[in-house]
């Protein structure tokens, strides 16, 4: 196997860059990125810690993060399975990279920053959804914010129904959980899911 360890050896192989390529990045949302984020129900969240990296994703009825300003954009952190592992890695590294994608638009949206957490409760209260609220909410200063490149989602037509893989022949949380712990109880995990699910969206 030859493998790259230097720039340079990358700078052989790879063109150079185009002006759109470095054009499109700013420090603060233009009002088309502004439209771009909003319009965004979901997004993946990178973050560092001492560990190591997380990615972790994060989805909302609407925008999933809120736009406070040019400079910084709010995403509520809804029920899941309380690793909070982002978390953790945010209050000892403030480094975190969002990638949002919009259903239908083959243009991905990028967030490079600086997040704090928040329990502010005035700001927890100000994202109520049925009656409940966030536990934290992370505040996201805007370093950087550009649009990616459209071929990776033209190559893997992601929004083609046609592609689209049928649930029921793909293995199921419940047996993903059982191979990875032969002791797990398939079986109640898959039944009860669903209904636990709807109870503790939010």
């Amino acid at each position: 196997m030859t493998t790259i360890r230097t720039i340079d050896q990358l700078a052989d192989i790879y063109d150079g860059v185009s002006e759109a390529s470095t054009a499109k990045v700013t420090s603060a949302l233009t009002p088309g990125y502004r439209a771009m984020i909003e319009a965004s129900p979901f997004l993946a969240l990178a973050t560092i810690g001492p560990e190591g990296m997380d990615c972790s994703p994060r989805g909302d009825a609407a925008s999933v993060v809120r736009v406070h300003d040019e400079k910084t954009v709010l995403l509520p952190d809804w029920r899941g399975n309380n690793r909070i592992d982002s978390l953790r890695n945010i209050v000892r590294d403030p480094r975190v990279a969002l990638m949002l994608l919009v259903p239908g638009s083959n243009t991905t949206m990028r967030i490079n920053g600086a997040a704090t957490v928040s329990v502010d409760p005035e700001l927890l209260e100000s994202f109520e959804m049925d009656g409940k609220h966030p536990r934290s909410v992370i505040v996201v200063e805007i370093q950087e914010v550009y649009f990616q490149c459209a071929r990776a989602l033209i190559r893997s037509e992601l929004w083609n129904p046609d592609r689209f893989q049928d649930p029921a022949t793909l293995p199921s949380a419940g047996q993903l959980l059982k191979e990875a712990k032969a002791s797990f109880d398939q079986e109640t995990y898959d039944r009860e899911w669903a209904a636990r699910a709807a109870r503790t969206m939010w």
